[in-house]
């Protein structure tokens, strides 16, 4: 078969290692030139990598590259022959038991609890999509059919998905990505593509809190459930609750903030589709701390406490880190601009004076994030050009003082100063050993 992979990222190297081993003839269509390329493949390199995909028969579309733009250099029927590595993925797994997650934030985290409630419960249980490995890749793993894989499906997997999982979660839905949607109505299509396609013997969970979250579930016809209250799960006194059950006392959760009490129950309300184990569920939340860039603590430097948020992209996410996080702290943000509204997060921030000490702006968006400031009157902030993450947070060291929690919670994308969020994550890190 002649097949078209168009970006070779994680997801394209994916398809490739797939597909290789097959009498197959495979080109890399990809703006830039990645540094691995295979010997045995074509390429169609450069501005031009999107021109005359009508040639192959199959062409798989990255995570990064919108399906406006192959139609852009191509007929409009060129989308028939399109296809994904989750698409093709669901396709071919031989077991039914997919759970889909998809929402603005939480996602990873869901996901993995999700996982390891499952893997306490002594099921057979597989991880991956948007979060750690692309699909095709499990694959490899013989996953039998009374198996459970986990997917966390973002937007860019989601806005031409052909198949639905049985059971499929939409958290808290907020705009977001409009830089590569364009607006907020193909943002909210893309989400409704998990639940498409599911049927009446198929399960769809949704926030009860967020009415568009309860409409993108309503999309399928699957069974609808919604979580943070009855009968999903939710927060009742000092205990996450279901089915009348209390399943573990808040105390005890190790995740920090209350935010992360909405991934609980949506992970809760899944797994109990499946088993009832509290036991199961309850030593998750007792052990699981978070994943790496989500107010992640890292270490204590005289009595300053450093807390590494990489992966908050949205101001939503700062918000809810500043929650998080009790008592004195400062805060860094700030990053690529994609002109998302500033209004709420500088009135929370004004709302945490005088507990939230200073805030230090960077990047691209710095001088947007001190105008809505100032138009809440918070002046406690300092506008840093320097591009260099070592030299803000030692300069950010300098400010904070024995009891404080400094917190690198950007609220933006990392574009501007970073290759993505890990990297910007990573070099927060390595700022830290300097000090």
């Amino acid at each position: 078969m002649n097949i078209a992979i168009i970006g070779f990222g994680s997801q394209g190297r994916s398809v490739y290692e797939f597909y290789r081993s097959r009498d197959n003839q495979i080109t890399i269509c990809d703006k830039s030139t990645p540094d691995d390329l295979p010997s045995d493949v074509q390429t169609q390199l450069g501005d031009n990598y999107l021109d005359r995909l009508d040639r192959f028969e199959l062409i798989f579309r990255s995570p990064s590259v919108h399906p406006d733009q192959i139609v852009k250099y191509n007929d409009k029927n060129i989308l028939a022959k399109v296809t994904t590595n989750t698409n093709e993925f669901m396709r071919l797994v031989p077991t039914k038991n997919i759970i889909g997650v998809t929402g603005t934030k939480g996602k990873g985290t869901t996901s993995v609890l999700i996982y390891k409630m499952l893997q306490a419960m002594n099921k057979r249980v597989y991880l991956g999509g948007n979060f750690g490995v692309p699909p095709l890749d499990l694959l490899r793993e013989n996953i039998g059919p009374d198996d459970y894989v986990v997917l966390e499906l973002a937007n860019f997997q989601l806005i031409d998905l052909k198949y639905s999982p049985h059971i499929g979660i939409c958290l808290l839905f907020e705009p977001e990505h409009l830089d590569w949607h364009g607006d907020v109505n193909e943002y909210f299509y893309a989400k409704t593509n998990l639940f498409r396609h599911q049927m009446s013997q198929d399960i769809a969970i949704y926030y009860a809190l967020n009415e568009s979250s309860k409409r993108i579930a309503s999309t399928g016809g699957g069974r609808l459930i919604p979580y943070y209250k009855s009968p999903g799960a939710f927060e009742a006194g000092n205990h996450i609750v279901m089915d009348g059950l209390p399943i573990v006392d808040i105390s005890e959760i190790k995740l920090l903030g209350k935010h992360n009490w909405q991934n609980i129950c949506a992970a809760i309300t899944a797994v109990w589709q499946i088993d009832k184990d509290t036991n199961a569920i309850a030593s998750v939340l007792r052990e699981f701390g978070g994943l790496p860039f989500r107010i992640e603590f890292k270490k204590e430097i005289n009595n300053v406490k450093y807390y590494n948020d990489s992966f908050s992209t949205a101001p939503t996410a700062t918000i809810a880190a500043m929650n998080a996080i009790e008592g004195e702290k400062l805060l860094i943000i700030g990053g690529h601009d994609r002109g998302l509204d500033l209004s709420t997060l500088a009135l929370e921030i004004k709302k945490k004076e005088p507990e939230l000490r200073k805030v230090i702006i960077i990047g691209e968006a710095r001088n947007r994030v001190a105008k809505n400031l100032d138009q809440v009157q918070f002046s406690n902030y300092l506008i840093s050009d320097s591009s260099d993450l070592t030299e803000i947070v030692f300069k950010a060291s300098e400010i904070a003082k024995s009891g404080d929690s400094l917190i690198f919670s950007p609220g933006f994308a990392s574009f501007d100063m970073f290759k993505n969020f890990e990297d910007r994550g990573n070099k927060f890190n390595q700022a830290l050993l300097s000090l």
